[in-house]
């Protein structure tokens, strides 16, 4: 595995809209040295309460979490299914009580000290790898679809058009159906490899292309405070929340090697 240099930041714009919805972190595992959990959500229904609890149950069940030796990539990927099913149980029972209904989105990205990259979505919130500025993966609806069409028995189209019915749409907090979780996997990071967490408020505003050129060449600070300035630009006043996670691999510095002089001793 080639050595590499962690550094990572988040950041936040409220947009044009009343109030901040979104809600995104990054985590270190209490019983899980190494690893780290980038999450990200989008308060679609009911304010914030729902990526408010996103960011709960993530956090407690990371903590929770014990590796063991080199932990399969199916395990890792079932902690991000687990976080999505409490988060929607707890989401549910809440509007129970409440009489008040929340939906969110979910992006769940858990980085290995081995240099692996699992990620889970659910609804359109985005996670997306770049190397060296090219998009290698974005998640998308497809799988969504796919399932549709396998499991609901729809035509293609119906399928597609998910997000216009309340019996389609897929996110946390539905009381009509379960969230959908899709899956992806990286197996070797290394230096140049770029994530990117966004909800839609950020990533419909920019190409593909954008989105990897600036993550890539920037620190994620200088990224994070570029990408809103021209989202809220391009928005005119009328922009969703935007909200961002970046999580770049860059190669470590040169070690400066260090000379000591020590006083030479007289040869008897």
């Amino acid at each position: 595995m080639t050595p590499y240099k962690l550094e990572a930041g988040t950041a936040q714009h409220i947009g044009g809209r009343a109030q901040q919805n979104d809600r995104t972190a990054l985590f270190t595992g209490a019983r899980a040295p190494g690893f780290v959990l980038a999450v990200l959500s989008d308060g679609l229904l009911g304010g914030a309460s729902g990526s408010e609890q996103v960011l709960h149950t993530a956090k407690q069940l990371f903590d929770e979490f014990k590796p063991g030796d080199n932990p399969s990539t199916e395990r890792l990927a079932n902690l991000l299914r687990e976080i999505v099913q409490e988060t929607h149980m707890i989401i549910k029972m809440n509007a129970f009580t409440t009489k008040t209904e929340s939906h969110c989105t979910f992006v769940g990205l858990i980085i290995t000290p081995d240099g692996r990259a699992v990620w889970a979505h659910v609804g359109d919130s985005r996670l997306y790898h770049f190397v060296k500025g090219a998009c290698l993966a974005r998640t998308s609806d497809a799988a969504y679809i796919e399932h549709l069409v396998a499991s609901e028995k729809l035509p293609a189209e119906a399928a597609k058009n998910h997000r216009h019915s309340k019996l389609l749409v897929n996110v946390l907090g539905n009381s009509r159906k379960d969230p959908f979780t899709t899956i992806g996997v990286h197996d070797t990071i290394v230096a140049g490899d770029t994530f990117l967490l966004c909800s839609d408020g950020l990533w419909h505003f920019f190409t593909d292309t954008e989105l990897g050129a600036v993550t890539t060449k920037t620190t994620p600070r200088q990224a994070s405070e570029m990408l809103i300035n021209k989202a809220t630009e391009r928005a005119q006043g009328k922009g969703d929340n935007c909200t961002m996670a970046i999580i770049k691999f860059v190669k470590p510095p040169k070690e400066v090697p260090i000379y000591k002089v020590e006083k030479m001793r007289r040869a008897v």
